[in-house]
């Protein structure tokens, strides 16, 4: 029973610093997610390490719910309406920053001395982005319009194209090494299934999700229908060894735009989300290893400077081309900053990939990880607020 006390005084205290952050982020402008993630750090093994093992196993658990519900946030952003408003921009930027980060990341890494193999790997590892952290940080900023539309918008598809990408990266850098084989070709076919898998999942949940829910109470769905889709569609995704990411977007996506009775689809997983997010980032922070950051030296530092020049290029460019406002054009590839899971997941596979560089990109994901958590929603945070500066002060 000891154990079982110890966790729910461990969740108690917890919650509480999740409120805590909520007020001092208010008050001070500093992104919440920033703050948990470091009060994250300071708990975890990396600082005084107060965490019982008991509940820093529930990461796992709480980080496929949460990033199921930003998932199906995500996807109820790509309504018909903000795709007619906003498409071309989300794809052009979305499209952008990937195809601009990728070369200039592996580039600027190759010029330093590393080998061409691992900095391929690292440039496509570089492409990924952190929807939850992005998604709060819009929240806390209080970003409306079509900035946030359209950015939201692009955090839903770009880990799409980031896994296209970086499968098609991880097969050129296997070329590299000399060992072309069957395993590339393969890792490729098998990243093009599950992409595809994903969004079948979603919208296999979605349509009959769309009819189902909402009906017992006019308007939008219950709170025990969104947590019930939210979880079938992550339970599923797990078991088919899919991705829940893409397969929350997927059903959220088609959710929005087919359920003609809902007002407001996704309302009470907003009202549910938060509890799960303050845990989440807490955990994840704790999972940090910040000694990692004394391993990488000059190759870490030419990886963080590289992936912030290519995101503001890229961002600035895709929205040249999606004919953003020029106000704004400078400010997507800012808000794109944050790097989470995702890219260890994908540093995980190519260390398999490219074994004789593993250790190498496994440190060098977690600990630039590490850096852009911490950055990244506060650069996320001061793009929207410059961006309603400026929207603010043209209305006038």
């Amino acid at each position: 029973m000891m154990g079982l006390g110890t966790i729910f005084i461990t969740l108690g205290a917890l919650f509480l610093c999740g409120l805590v952050a909520d007020q001092v982020g208010r008050r001070t402008m500093l992104p919440r997610v920033t703050l948990l993630l470091g009060l994250g750090l300071l708990v975890g093994s990396a600082g005084f390490d107060l965490l019982p093992p008991e509940v820093a196993a529930l990461y796992d658990f709480l980080s496929v719910a949460a990033l199921t519900m930003v998932a199906f946030l995500l996807g109820g952003a790509l309504t018909r309406e903000n795709m007619a408003a906003h498409g071309k921009a989300i794809l052009w930027i979305s499209l952008c920053v990937v195809l601009v980060t990728v070369p200039l990341v592996a580039g600027a890494l190759w010029l330093v001395g590393l080998a061409l193999p691992a900095a391929l790997a690292l440039g496509a590892i570089a492409a990924a982005t952190d929807p939850a952290a992005t998604e709060d940080s819009l929240r806390q900023a209080g970003a409306k319009g079509p900035f946030a539309e359209t950015l939201r918008g692009v955090v839903a598809i770009d880990d799409a194209w980031g896994m296209i990408v970086f499968s098609l990266v991880i097969v050129l850098a296997r070329i590299v090494v000399g060992e072309p084989g069957e395993a590339g070709s393969e890792m490729l076919a098998e990243a093009l299934v599950e992409i595809a898998g994903s969004l079948a999942l979603g919208a296999a949940v979605g349509f009959p999700a769309a009819y189902l829910t909402g009906r017992l109470t006019p308007g939008e769905p219950q709170q025990s229908e969104a947590l019930g889709v939210v979880c079938l569609t992550a339970g599923f995704a797990i078991w088919l060894d899919l991705s829940f990411l893409l397969a929350g977007m997927a059903a959220g996506t088609v959710i929005v735009n087919m359920a003609r009775h809902h007002d407001r689809a996704f309302h009470e997983i907003e009202h549910v989300q938060w509890p799960f997010m303050i845990l989440f980032f807490i955990l994840a922070g704790a999972s940090l290893e910040a000694e990692a950051l004394a391993q990488v030296g000059l190759l870490g530092v030419v990886y963080s400077v590289g992936r912030i020049v290519a995101r503001v290029i890229g961002g600035w460019a895709g929205a040249r081309l999606g004919q953003r406002p020029r106000a704004e054009r400078a400010w997507y590839g800012t808000a794109l900053l944050p790097q989470a899971g995702v890219a260890v997941g994908m540093a995980l596979v190519a260390a398999q990939e490219l074994p004789m560089y593993g250790d190498l990109i496994l440190t060098m994901a977690v600990a630039t990880t590490v850096v852009f958590e911490l950055i990244g929603p506060v650069a996320t945070f001061f793009a929207a607020r410059q961006v309603a500066k400026v929207s603010k002060a043209d209305t006038i």
